[in-house]
């Protein structure tokens, strides 16, 4: 393994079998920042404007609907949770191997990853279908627990499919496949934009239409991904359960990430199922609605900044691998500058046309009464775009070094610490109600992404001036 910072980072060992997305990842750190992010914003935009789609179509059926879309979101997080943090820590811990120049490491990484994923695939589902109308319950779903449990039944449904996409996304996009990657997420999402008209209204399947929409859209993205990988086996990872053996070594190595990962989208959960709670007792179900629609549309603003930091957790991790430290940092602040530069853009489109957003997505039936407050809630979110990405990439700087707490211990300090105490604060002890709610959400996320970001550049310049000092030594 290399212990200065080379400029020449290629694969040259007869253990590598060099792919494109290799000499992308360990290139010119701000090179690989940009190619691997631009493949992932096309595929998750369109990823996000199905979910716009589907809770567009879902607004015709009327708010209870859409509350019951709102209720379900918390579950869904969770799940998608798991296994997006799962396979960020396949794909940190894989990016580390290339870096350190071992394929044989980096194949049984991702071996570990899809077994772990099938075991958790089966304890996550039986769960969450069989118990899903108690939780609703307790969640105080009130008039939405019906379709709230038919919708969320049948997406537990098709978990495995949902599981397996999260981590092959991530295991590509790991080795540096970005553009493969994309082609499967676009697949997946289309899919799913053309599904969801057919099987709500077409077929009349009403909500349950839209959840069998995502589970058939989730299997035909995952269907390139298994040729890819176990078929045609032309990527840098190598799989073969024959020679696969299993190492407790590599299992915590995934983990490491993998959990306090995983353990972030919990925090995200969390939050959600916070804010309703907060939601419901100053306001109503609608307002749940409100939150539910409000935050998908938020999330197409987030998606460029999304798929930047998904690129500086696979760059991070090979950089970090060959413990080319002055790269890894440059890599970080270039990210920082061009989340900042989208997130302003992103931030005044989004408040100047917020009211026509709201309405498209109020248009239909009783669900015009929310347009108002949805409207205030998109422009005091837009408002928090540029400084989203200084927590985002800090906390995928930190997976990439393999130091998953420190990238929970920045999601919690923004979601569940700051973000809940203010929104609680300023909706309640301040009494600004609704809007308070979210005013509080964004002060808590723009601190505790400055104080993320902090920290990180702070971890990278120690290294740094450790090597140095090594080297002089």
């Amino acid at each position: 393994m290399p212990t200065s910072d080379s400029e020449d980072d290629t694969p040259s060992s007869s253990n590598q079998k060099e792919t494109e997305g290799t000499k992308i990842l360990l290139a010119d750190p701000k090179t690989a920042i940009l190619r691997l992010s631009l493949p992932m914003m096309v595929a998750m935009t369109l990823m996000t404007l199905y979910n716009v789609v589907d809770a567009f179509w879902v607004s015709g059926l009327g708010a209870d609907a859409l509350a019951a879309v709102g209720f379900s979101f918390p579950l869904f997080i969770i799940t998608i949770g798991l296994a997006s943090g799962l396979g960020t820590g396949g794909e940190a811990a894989l990016a580390r191997m290339i870096g350190a120049r071992d394929r044989a490491g980096a194949s049984s990484v991702a071996m570990h990853t899809i077994l772990l994923m099938t075991v958790l695939a089966v304890a996550v589902t039986i769960p969450l279908f069989l118990f899903a109308g108690d939780l609703f319950v307790l969640m105080g779903a009130g008039d939405a627990v019906g379709p709230a449990t038919e919708y969320a039944r049948i997406l537990f449904m098709g978990t495995f499919a949902l599981l397996f996409g999260e981590v092959a996304y991530a295991l590509m996009h790991g080795e540096g496949d970005a553009k493969r990657t994309m082609y499967a997420m676009a697949a997946g999402a289309v899919a799913n934009i053309i599904l969801d008209p057919v099987l709500i209204y077409t077929l009349d399947m009403g909500i349950a239409g839209a959840a069998w929409a995502t589970i058939l859209a989730e299997v035909i993205a995952a269907v390139p991904m298994v040729y890819w990988l176990f078929v045609k086996q032309d990527t840098y990872i190598s799989l073969c359960f024959r020679e696969f053996s299993p190492d407790p070594a590599v299992v915590r190595d995934v983990l490491q990430v993998g959990l306090p990962a995983a353990a972030e989208q919990l925090a995200l959960a969390l939050m959600a199922l916070a804010l309703n709670g907060v939601i419901i007792l100053i306001s109503s179900t609608d307002a749940v609605a409100v939150y539910s629609v409000g935050w998908r549309v938020v999330s197409i603003g987030l998606t460029p900044i999304l798929a930047i930091s998904s690129a500086v957790v696979a760059v991070t991790g090979a950089t970090y691998g060959a413990r080319a430290y002055r790269k890894m940092e440059s890599a970080l602040r270039f990210a920082a500058r061009l989340g900042l530069g989208i997130g302003l853009g992103l931030a005044a489109a989004t408040f100047a046309f917020a009211p026509r957003i709201a309405a498209i997505f109020t248009a239909s039936g009783d669900a015009a009464v929310i347009a108002p407050e949805l409207t205030t809630y998109l422009q005091v979110m837009s408002l928090v775009y540029p400084m989203v990405g200084f927590g985002l990439f800090s906390a995928s700087f930190f997976q990439g070094t393999g130091l998953g707490a420190r990238s929970l211990t920045i999601t919690v300090l923004q979601n569940i610490v700051l973000s809940i105490l203010l929104a609680w604060v300023f909706a309640i002890d301040l009494g600004l109600g609704l809007s308070g709610v979210w005013w509080g959400v964004a002060a808590g996320n723009a601190i505790g992404a400055v104080l993320g970001y902090a920290w990180a550049r702070r971890y990278s310049a120690g290294l740094i001036v450790r090597q140095a000092a090594a080297t002089a030594v």
